[in-house]
């Protein structure tokens, strides 16, 4: 008799394993689509609403360039409202991506490029090439890659001595190597001249302000390339989330796992600061946040649109929360991100 029900008890697992994958592929298809849906009424606000008001067929006439539209509203639209729309919606989902993978990577929801020191090692670039060698544009953009470049080999390095401890080691030393490169910022606009201090101080909050379209199709070509290859390596990064041994014995070698998705990461962070600035907390936030939509279950893709979400509609609301005042995105989700991290910490600690 036991013989019997011993089948029958396996085959009744496997049915409800195959049952709770059905259920979380039908969810996550659904949040997906929810996202989506998210990201569109948000362009929709950022393009549409505001101080100025534009119509959907006067934003179809000004896209398309098929008659005329109320004066000023062509150049609003155009020059300030869509371009800040796009490269918020490319930014977000660098920085959404990029934040899951990191999550991913070390196995804990505090960890981001922002807590890890990528962040900080493009804009301490950047803004070395900006202050003291007077650089621009094209100058700028390469700084932040080799600064997020150099950050990214020395926490690789830094944290890889024990395969067990990999994990742990990150967070602390991305944590050490960003205090460090925030005291090089600091000591950069200690010697910089007023106007170049301010220049660099309005960079360093992160703001899409002055955007221009060549920026974002710059920025637009590093997204299309990295974040499918990111995406790809989902499945190898979940391997890793469940331990080193198990994704070493399983085919994924968890240093060359890292490796590469670290690199992709490296791209999005870098090119997402050489154009916007530091944003903070995006990162942080969009993995947690599409989690818990998720029910516990981690995706890049889900991370991305969040960040998209979050950072259209952070722009939005620093340019008309308050009257009169103009406040870059990163303040704006600075703002948001510090309780929600606090809160994270102190959930943390409660379990």
């Amino acid at each position: 008799m036991s013989v019997d029900v011993a089948p029958a008890s396996i085959v009744d697992r496997v049915e409800q394993v195959r049952s709770s994958r059905r259920r979380a592929g039908r969810r996550g298809q659904l949040v997906l689509g929810g996202l989506l849906a998210a990201w569109l009424v948000a362009m929709v606000v950022r393009t549409l609403l505001g101080d100025f008001t534009i119509t959907v067929p006067d934003f179809w006439r000004i896209v398309l360039g098929t008659g005329e539209v109320p004066g000023g509203a062509e150049f609003i639209l155009l020059e300030s409202k869509l371009p800040r729309a796009v490269v918020g919606t490319l930014a977000g989902m660098a920085l959404g991506a990029s934040g899951a993978t990191f999550q991913l990577m070390a196995r804990n929801p505090l960890a981001s490029p922002d807590v890890l020191g990528l962040t900080m090692g493009a804009s301490a670039a950047a803004v070395f090439t900006l202050v003291v060698l007077g650089g621009s544009g094209a100058a700028v953009t390469v700084a932040a890659l080799v600064g997020a470049a150099l950050a990214a080999v020395a926490l690789l390095t830094l944290s890889a001595s024990r395969p067990g401890a990999a994990p742990t080691r990150m967070i602390l030393v991305g944590i050490a190597l960003s205090a460090m490169l925030t005291s090089v910022v600091h000591w950069v606009l200690l010697r910089a001249d007023v106007y170049r201090a301010h220049e660099a101080m309005v960079w360093l909050t992160g703001s899409l302000n002055g955007v221009t379209w060549r920026q974002i199709g710059l920025l637009a070509v590093v997204v299309a390339l990295a974040l499918p290859l990111l995406l790809a390596t989902a499945r190898e990064l979940h391997l890793v989330e469940l331990g080193d041994d198990v994704a070493a014995g399983v085919g994924a070698p968890p240093g060359l796992v890292r490796a590469r998705a670290l690199l992709l990461v490296v791209l999005l962070v870098a090119a997402t600061t050489s154009v916007c600035g530091p944003i903070a907390f995006v990162a942080f936030l969009s993995g947690p946040i599409a989690r818990r939509l998720l029910g516990g279950r981690a995706s890049i893709a889900a991370a991305a649109l969040v960040g998209a979400v979050i950072v259209v509609l952070a722009d939005h609301a620093g340019a008309y929360a308050l009257p009169e005042v103009n406040l870059p995105v990163g303040v704006v989700t600075g703002l948001v991100g510090a309780p929600f991290l606090l809160w994270l910490l102190t959930r943390e600690r409660a379990s």
